[in-house]
């Protein structure tokens, strides 16, 4: 008898282990205590789904404290889709304390959707400031500025499913901060009123299609950079340099190669000469045997050379030289 007692109270100890295993019985304790509707078998079928029971019971919680209308199939089926429902709910509340219309389906398909919901709803309510990187602007006389905004923003709800982030709000200011600059005919017209970049800017409606929307636009800072216009100008100067050099080059190469050339022809008319002078004396040979040219033409020829030598070197002045040697 006391054997089969002690084996029924082992039964019932292991059975009541296993059960509260099981069963998490503090937390349905203190979401009954809450005011929260639900019962351990639906803690059970909480588990038997891999879904942890404190990641839905507690934010239950705390959504009934703040008199939010949330169900627990909404928050169960939001974790199963991968959501964080801590978030979800947290931005519920926070929203409803700013009233902000915020249903549970925006919330959680913002959340879904890779956003931070409540980070979006405490920026709705609390603007934030992001700051540009420094912007690099010319106007038109080619002095550079060197530009730093600050962008207050606030999250539109509406738009935060399928809207552009900060980046794209930097890249956009930045964009409109150098269409202004350089539209300025003057560098020192901006550094005397910088406010008018920000009513330029801001009146482009640059939040479209963002999920933010800006509130303000406040430079910073403007420092003076380079000289862009003298810079370009000493760069095109150069470059016309080189071009004229180039140019001036390809002219003289041209004359050279001019110059080879007629120097060619005129070896090649010497040439011809010599070659032509060569054949004289045959051709000569040839008319004494032949009978065409007699001895006396022979001779009254070689006169005409020898006549023709002396006027030459007259002319170059050799023979006054010799005749000045014999004379000395």
């Amino acid at each position: 008898m006391p054997t089969t007692v002690i084996i029924i109270a082992a039964i019932v100890i292991v059975v009541v282990l296993i059960f509260a295993t099981i069963v998490p019985f503090g937390l349905w304790i203190s979401a009954v205590a809450s005011g929260v509707k639900i019962g351990i078998f639906a803690l059970v079928g909480m588990k038997i789904r891999r879904v942890k029971p404190a990641k839905i019971v507690t934010p239950m919680i705390k959504a009934t404290k703040a008199g939010l209308k949330v169900k627990i199939n909404e928050l169960e089926a939001h974790y199963l889709a991968g959501g964080n429902v801590d978030d979800v709910v947290n931005a519920l509340i926070a929203a409803e304390r700013a009233g902000i219309e915020l249903p549970f389906e925006k919330a959680s398909a913002i959340d879904l959707a890779g956003r931070n919901v409540f980070e979006a709803v405490r920026m709705s309510v609390t603007p934030k400031v992001i700051e540009t990187p420094q912007i690099s602007a010319v106007a038109k006389d080619g002095i550079e500025l060197l530009v730093k905004a600050r962008v207050t923003v606030r999250t539109n709800i509406d738009r935060l499913i399928g809207g552009a982030g900060e980046a794209t709000v930097l890249a956009r200011v930045g964009e409109g901060i150098v269409t202004t600059v350089g539209s300025a005919e003057k560098h020192g017209e901006v550094l005397e009123n910088p406010d008018d970049i920000s009513k330029i800017v801001l009146e482009k409606g640059l939040d479209s299609g963002t999920a933010y929307e800006i509130i303000s636009i406040d430079i910073a800072d403007i420092d003076i950079g380079r000289n862009i216009g003298a810079n370009l100008q000493s760069l095109q100067a150069e470059a016309n340099t080189k071009i004229a050099q180039a140019r001036a080059e390809e002219r003289r190469a041209m004359a050279v190669a001019l110059e080879q050339e007629m120097k060619a022809e005129v070896v090649k008319a010497k040439a011809d000469v010599v070659k032509a002078e060569a054949e004289v004396p045959r051709a000569m040979a040839e008319a004494l045997k032949s009978g065409n040219l007699g001895v006396l033409d022979y001779y009254k020829l070689e006169n005409v050379k020898a006549d023709t030598k002396m006027k030459n070197d007259i002319g170059n002045g050799v023979l006054d030289f010799v005749d000045t040697k014999k004379k000395d």
